[in-house]
């Protein structure tokens, strides 16, 4: 396969540069090469030039770049209800004194099984008066407006940590919800259930986004890690942060507690990068050099 200076190439995962830079080996490569649903993928652009610009996107949807390991790198959240199957790519690479190169190919995104939860709770969270729909309404376009916004720079570094102590494991992500025998939307996070008062701390270092109290999240912490990536805190007791300060992996953010639309104390936790839910889980498996 071959990076291609006036068109494009086919899915590849070794693409070697144009005659302009003989001798000179670019590779692009998906990790994990074969996400599922619910995965944070990343896109790493190998022997490019830390001043290269560099741009793609998947099924249209821009990517945000940023210099890693002798290259570029960019992260892709992989939706829990995107479409299982083959999603287009392209990267686009200009550096000084060479001619544009362009690579394409298809990221091919697995099927995953979600479980079936059913859950009883007062009927006034489940069917909401006008006045409250309206706040939740309002809540809902505050939340996708953040995670629409993105900080260029990555904010973390090293390794992502539970936020929570005990259990070993959250559980529910992705769990087709069935609330008072009425069909809901998928579970977009993983719940911790631990005792109210339990300390919550930051997943990674990052920005403090968003301090509030919404209807169904209950009191909130959402940090920012930058180029696209969200960890989501909901539920809280308390919070002990600001929005627009600086953490730190491991800082406490609040204690865990049941505000909103709960069943009993526990956290939940989630992440975004963009408009993409992804588990929280895979994030605390992602391995990205400092």
């Amino acid at each position: 396969m071959t990076w291609d200076r006036i068109g494009v190439v086919a899915l590849g995962l070794l693409l070697v540069s144009g005659a302009s830079g003989a001798g000179e080996k670019a590779s692009v490569a998906w990790h994990p090469s074969r996400p599922r649903l619910g995965d944070v993928a990343w896109l790493h652009v190998q022997n490019v030039a830390e001043i290269a610009t560099v741009e793609g996107s998947v099924d249209g949807r821009p990517l945000t770049f940023f210099p890693y390991a002798s290259g570029h790198a960019a992260l892709l959240g992989i939706d829990l209800e995107m479409k299982p199957g083959a999603h287009a790519w392209r990267v686009g690479v200009v550096e000084h004194g060479r001619e544009p190169r362009i690579a394409q190919g298809k990221l091919l995104v697995a099927r995953r099984d979600f479980p079936l939860e059913r859950l009883t709770l007062p009927q006034t969270m489940v069917d909401l008066d006008p006045e409250t729909e309206r706040r939740a309404v309002a809540e809902s376009q505050v939340l996708a407006t953040l995670y629409r916004t993105i900080t260029p720079e990555r904010l973390w570094r090293g390794k992502f940590t539970k936020p929570v102590g005990r259990p070993a494991a959250g559980t529910g992500f992705g769990a087709r919800r069935i609330i008072n025998g009425q069909s809901r939307s998928p579970h977009g996070g993983i719940d911790y259930s631990v005792p109210r008062g339990t300390p919550v701390v930051a997943a990674n270092a990052g920005r403090v986004a968003l301090v509030a109290e919404f209807f169904f999240q209950g009191r909130l912490v959402i940090l920012d890690h930058g180029l696209g990536l969200y960890t989501l805190y909901f539920h809280l007791d308390t919070t002990s942060v600001d929005e627009g300060e600086r953490v730190e992996r491991g800082q406490t953010l609040g204690t865990v507690g049941a505000t909103g639309r709960a069943t009993g104390p526990h956290l939940h936790f989630g992440a975004q990068v963009g408009a993409a839910r992804i588990d929280p889980a895979a994030l605390l498996g992602l391995s990205l050099l400092d």
